[in-house]
């Protein structure tokens, strides 16, 4: 029990002494995503990789539950034949700034999760993102690593512990969430649907 008490505590000094600011800048940025169809990228390895799966889904749905209204998301690592071509074709390191290439235009957004920040696939994503001119976020664990001055808007927890640095993942993405569901009436885009009808 006292290590179960011992993670609740590292996870509340997280917590605790927190900056918000870049998560602030991140859920203005989502609603206007929202609400002129700009399009979220989001990428991440192993844990990270099912966070950003994860929080796809309730950026594309958890926010309005109405068809038609939703964030145009897409995560990266969701499609596994596409990865392991690009891995197998052109190097790891290229199987999500290769997808940004074709997908992604001028305008758009990319959120890396990141515990170490210097995983070459995530560094070259937010590469590629800058020369397309795509606006960069990165959730970082422990010092953030080269990440933190790649992306535009580092959203860094200093811990060193994978699995609070994914925790905070999760945490940021569910207060994004709860964010954007809050402001859905600003943000109604049913209309897209009918207008496509």
């Amino acid at each position: 029990m006292n290590e179960f008490a011992d993670y609740s505590r590292r996870l509340q000094a997280t917590l605790a002494s927190a900056d918000w600011s870049g998560v602030g800048k991140l859920a203005d940025e989502l609603l206007d995503c929202w609400q002129t169809g700009r399009r979220v990228f989001m990428c991440g390895n192993g844990g990270s990789a099912g966070n950003t799966i994860h929080l796809a889904n309730d950026f594309l749905y958890g926010i309005s539950k109405k068809p038609g209204s939703g964030l145009r998301v897409t995560a990266l690592p969701a499609n596994p034949a596409v990865v392991m071509a690009l891995a197998n074709d052109e190097g790891y390191e290229h199987v999500f700034s290769m997808q940004l290439a074709v997908l992604a235009e001028p305008g758009d957004v990319l959120i890396v999760c990141s515990g170490s920040g210097n995983s070459p696939n995530i560094l070259r994503a937010l590469e590629c993102a800058r020369e397309m001119g795509l606006r960069s976020y990165a959730v970082l664990g422990y010092g953030g690593g080269k990440a933190k001055q790649l992306a535009d808007v580092p959203i860094h927890f200093a811990v060193d512990d994978m699995q609070i640095s994914e925790d905070m993942q999760m945490i940021v993405g569910h207060m994004l969430m709860q964010w954007l569901y809050n402001r859905r009436d600003q943000a109604d885009t049913t209309t897209r649907l009918t207008k496509s009808a």
